[in-house]
């Protein structure tokens, strides 16, 4: 096999990572009243902290991550 348990182990790590990062990055600024209605745009959910730069490093993470994976050498057992 060309990668062992510990490097897929690692690969699915990194998938969940960008998953989390993308889930962080998800929602805010489509809140409708209750006439189903857009009241107006929400600014500061949309360009939050949590959506502008802490995703988009955990996403980098996630992707240093699956660059390990890649490129770690499988044990010699």
């Amino acid at each position: 096999m060309l990668f062992n348990k510990s490097n897929y182990m690692f690969m699915i790590a990194g998938v969940v990572i960008i998953l989390v990062g993308f889930l962080l990055m998800s929602g805010g600024g489509f809140e409708l009243n209750e006439n189903f209605v857009q009241p107006e745009f929400d600014k500061d959910g949309i360009y939050s902290f949590r959506r502008i730069t802490l995703a988009p490093i955990v996403i980098f993470i996630g992707f240093l991550v699956e660059i390990y994976a890649i490129m770690k050498k499988p044990s010699a057992n």
